[in-house]
């Protein structure tokens, strides 16, 4: 998962990532997990699409679907919760940075429940969410996990209903098709192909980062996403960092011992993934359509597993191929009917 969220086509809400949401790192996701409800404001100008925003739209699909492929090079020399606890503290110190240098610290300034709600919703996400799918991937191909966590819409849509939100029928039929492709999923598992363990991990991660999504959209997030994004940066960082330690993970770090392609991965994450494709993210908020926005969703998950099979030779077996293409069109319904 990318980190910050990016918002869910589901929810109307603000709340990647995407899916990942990363979301999902990716993101997917998700305006952002973080800002506003600008993202209904967006508009498209008489004169059409421009080429920034395609280029835009294309930085989102291809560097937050890969973001997968990073997660799974940092972790194979790498503690898991620890890189993650390095990635979103530079992260959140780079974003806080730039933000002072342009805007001044008081940019920062958040009221105490403005910060609580962040830092709640950062734990979801980044905790949680991402550190579950970073878990995992010791054990689960990057392609397939991105494929799972391409199903954050769809508990986005079961979780809303628990708050009380209201849903059609045609969207009820895109997460019963899209759960049907996350069993479908799930059979390497059941076969002893891939850890079940880790599957499940990584299904726990989507409903947890759906949380947060819906949860964002709730409570009184700081107006600015970039500044909210810096919060949730920071909790996730603080988060993983008391999770790694739980595990023993620092004891174990030897620096020495890590790839330079690990450490290649780590900047990649922090640089590209939570910061460059973000800020494209938030960017594109304002200035193209919502639903052309949100197709990230289901198109991140194509790209990761594209990415896995050229880089990482993981293979494309039946279970991945179908079960992804149900996942991917239960969400392209929900996305569909939720815009």
């Amino acid at each position: 998962m990318s980190a910050p969220s990016p918002q869910t086509p589901a929810d109307a809400d603000p709340d990647c990532p995407t899916p990942g949401a990363p979301p999902s790192d990716a993101s997917p996701v998700p305006a952002s997990a973080t800002g506003p409800a600008t993202a209904t404001k967006a508009a498209v100008r008489p004169g059409g699409l421009g080429a920034a925003v395609w280029a835009a739209l294309g930085i989102v699909y291809v560097v937050w679907g890969s973001t997968y492929l990073a997660i799974r090079v940092v972790v194979e020399t790498m503690p898991p919760l620890l890189s993650g606890a390095l990635r979103f503290g530079a992260a959140a110190l780079l974003l806080g940075a730039g933000l002072a240098v342009r805007q001044g610290w008081r940019a920062l300034r958040v009221t105490w429940p403005q910060f609580g709600s962040a830092f709640l919703v950062g734990a979801l996400l980044l905790v949680g969410g991402n550190g579950l799918v970073v878990l995992a991937e010791r054990t689960v191909p990057s392609g397939l996990a991105a494929l799972m966590v391409a199903s954050v819409p769809l508990w986005v849509v079961l979780l809303r209903r628990v708050f009380g939100v209201r849903t059609g029928g045609a969207t009820l039929a895109g997460v019963l098709l899209g759960l049907v492709g996350l069993g479908v999923l799930t059979a390497p598992g059941l076969t002893g192909e891939v850890g079940l363990s880790g599957l499940l991990l990584v299904v726990v991660a989507a409903v947890v980062w759906a949380l947060g999504s819906v949860l964002a959209g709730r409570l009184p997030m700081p107006a600015d996403p970039f500044v909210a994004s810096v919060y949730e940066m920071l909790a996730g960082a603080l988060g993983a960092l008391a999770l790694s330690f739980v595990r023993g993970e620092p004891g174990r770090f030897a620096p020495g011992a890590v790839s330079a392609g690990s450490w290649a991965g780590l900047v990649y994450l922090v640089l590209f993934g939570s910061i460059v494709a973000f800020t494209s993210y938030a960017w594109l908020l304002q200035r193209a359509p919502l639903t052309l926005v949100a197709t990230y969703a289901y198109v991140n998950p194509v790209v990761a597993v594209f990415l896995g099979w050229l880089f990482l030779s993981e293979a494309l077996t039946w279970p991945i191929m179908l079960g992804g293409a149900i996942v991917v069109g239960g969400v392209f319904l929900v996305a569909r009917n939720e815009r």
